[in-house]
């Protein structure tokens, strides 16, 4: 996941203290707490250092990230008022350090590149609540209170995603991913009806101007919502710890592939307990192709870097066992 790194020494050394969004404007910065996870784990791809409210941000919507907050709006969306607030992103105008930090990776990286964007509600919820909520009433209230409302901004945050991720791969990422983290709040109703539409148009876009780019779509807690994420048109879905994988991929269905799902606290667990679970997940993943081994969410900043070290070198010597590759 994209805090891969954050429970390293040196990524705590280089990044300081202050807003993220401070470290992200600094390309050279970016590209080094990047390749920090993949020098230090031996991963076989890297997760692009960046936020979600990266574009939200850099149109002037007055968002921060607030150190052991998350992000936090000054002044929340709240009517038709504020849509004037969200103009479309020009990343050459206003992301130009993105486009260069992805452009110096894809020149020195042993291996892919994953970039990311949030996905439209997760977005949503942010500018709509100010800030992380435990309960989301008030973009619920928005969603079904006014949902043309809703459809609009939430249309125009997919502008947002779309625009970032293309200029990302314009500068040379090899996949993209787009973390809708907080959909699993929603019923598969509501998630179908208010959310599902714009995400389709992400992929159909991104598959119109980068065809057969490998993309990714994750929320957490979304186990009921899996097989409406499945048609969302991302080729790879994100399950957290909570779905066993072998019931997630009947949820899915056939030509889906799956990525997850460690519970990152038992990562915090001694080694002995992180192997056997590591190991109950390749089991549950099977041997059909089509499979990426990740943490089940963010890794917690707590954890030893030693048990991820130990955890990588156990999927790369036996999570291969018993696939067949494709011809």
């Amino acid at each position: 996941m994209r805090q891969a790194g954050r429970s390293l020494p040196e990524y705590r050394a280089e990044r300081g203290a202050g807003s993220i969004l401070d470290a992200i404007a600094q390309p050279e910065l970016v590209a080094r707490l990047t390749r920090q996870p993949v020098t230090r784990y031996g991963t076989d791809a890297a997760i692009f250092f960046s936020d979600i409210v990266v574009p939200a941000a850099a149109i002037g919507f007055g968002v921060d990230v607030v150190p052991g907050v998350g992000p936090v709006v000054s002044r929340p969306f709240t009517s038709k008022d504020d849509l004037q607030r969200i103009r479309p992103l020009e990343p050459e105008i206003d992301t130009p350090y993105v486009i260069e930090a992805v452009r110096i990776l894809a020149e020195e990286l042993p291996v892919p590149l994953i970039g990311f964007a949030g996905g439209p509600f997760t977005v949503a919820s942010y500018l709509v609540e100010g800030g992380p909520s435990r309960n989301f009433t008030r973009v619920k209230a928005l969603m079904h209170g006014e949902p043309g409302l809703w459809h609009t901004l939430i249309d125009r945050l997919t502008d947002l995603a779309v625009a970032s991720l293309r200029s990302q791969l314009d500068a040379g990422a090899d996949a993209v991913q787009v973390f809708d983290s907080w959909a699993g709040i929603l019923t598969p109703r509501h998630y179908e009806e208010l959310v599902l539409p714009a995400t389709r148009r992400l992929f159909a876009e991104l598959a119109v101007s980068h065809p057969g780019t490998p993309t990714i779509l994750f929320g957490v807690g979304t186990g009921e919502l899996l097989p409406l994420m499945a048609s969302a048109g991302s080729g790879v879905v994100g399950v957290d710890w909570r779905v066993p994988l072998d019931d997630a991929r009947r949820r899915v269905g056939p030509g889906i592939a799956l990525q997850g799902n460690l519970d990152p606290a038992l990562c915090l667990s001694t080694w002995p307990v992180a192997a056997a679970e590591t190991r109950e997940v390749l089991l549950r993943a099977g041997t059909t192709p089509g499979f990426i081994f990740n943490l089940g969410h963010g890794v917690l900043p707590e954890t030893d870097p030693a048990i991820l070290e130990e955890v990588v070198r156990l999927v790369h010597a036996e999570g291969l066992a018993g696939v067949e590759t494709p011809t």
